[in-house]
């Protein structure tokens, strides 16, 4: 147990005051586990207990869209075909309104993880409509022969779906020519909200050049997973406005808070493919 003892000055000490701590053990455990998770309560992280789902706090309430993003790493001698065929096939699930999903945008990466095609989908009524979407599909003889031939290109693929926030722009179709950078976070397990009400402030800072496209958080898969999608003309536009949006009073603040909620973050830079309705 630590005891705080003051010496009162006196000119025997130059009329300075000493502060001295002093260490008294107790036999009891008790008083032991008690010093134990004081001590401890000091470095760990506190998360406030909430009353509903980060997804009902976060996500857009007049929509009920759910997002799919698919992350393929295609062998490199089969790239140019793969792309062909996702040009052949894709769309016409897109154009059709039988299915009630969207093509948002469709990449190749340019840098970051190497031939890999990244394709993002919006499905308009949730679940529901990722459910019918898929038992649709079943019995749509092009596109299973679609993932018959896509099979043998890949070396591996993954996806997640996703919601989007709130308090960003849903993503439309953009003309061209412009690059996409898709930058993900892996958060700490209990940051989402954290995450949400620094984010609702900072976009607007990002505004400037319309580069703001979607911002996205992960439901299944890899969760506390986010997603923020960008639109720029070149790389030097990004670097200068990714530099500009320091100049934004509040900008460092709310980097220096979200900097702690990340585990890990990763960054791709990716070009549209041909039928991408994000140009």
């Amino acid at each position: 147990h630590w005891l705080l003892k003051i010496l009162k000055p006196s000119a025997a000490h130059g009329n300075v005051i000493y502060v001295t701590f002093c260490f008294r053990s107790f036999s009891a455990s008790s008083n032991r586990n008690g010093e134990d998770s004081w001590f401890k309560s000091l470095f760990v992280r506190k998360v406030d207990p909430r009353k509903d789902a980060h997804s009902h706090l976060l996500a857009k309430k007049e929509e009920s869209n759910l997002y799919k993003i698919q992350f393929h790493n295609v062998k490199p001698e089969c790239l140019d075909a793969y792309n062909k065929l996702c040009e052949d096939v894709l769309p016409s699930i897109h154009t059709n309104e039988y299915y009630p999903c969207e093509l948002v945008g469709t990449w190749n990466t340019w840098y970051g993880e190497q031939d890999q095609a990244v394709h993002l989908w919006r499905y308009r009524g949730g679940y529901p409509a990722l459910t019918e979407v898929m038992n649709k599909l079943k019995n749509n003889k092009e596109f299973l022969e679609y993932r018959k031939e896509r099979g043998r290109m890949l070396l591996s693929r993954r996806n997640q779906l996703l919601l989007e926030f709130s308090f960003w722009n849903e993503p439309v179709p953009r003309e061209g020519p412009n690059i996409y950078e898709l930058r993900s976070y892996q958060l700490r397990p209990g940051t989402m909200i954290e995450w949400g009400n620094y984010w609702a402030r900072a976009i607007s800072y990002r505004q400037q050049n319309r580069e703001a496209v979607g911002g996205f958080f992960s439901q299944i898969g890899h969760l506390y997973m986010v997603h923020h999608l960008w639109a720029y003309k070149n790389l030097q536009l990004r670097e200068d406005t990714r530099n500009a949006v320091w100049q934004h009073e509040g900008w460092n603040e709310v980097v220096y808070y979200t900097v702690p909620l990340i585990q890990h973050m990763d960054s791709r830079i990716m070009i549209p493919m041909k039928t991408s309705p994000l140009q």
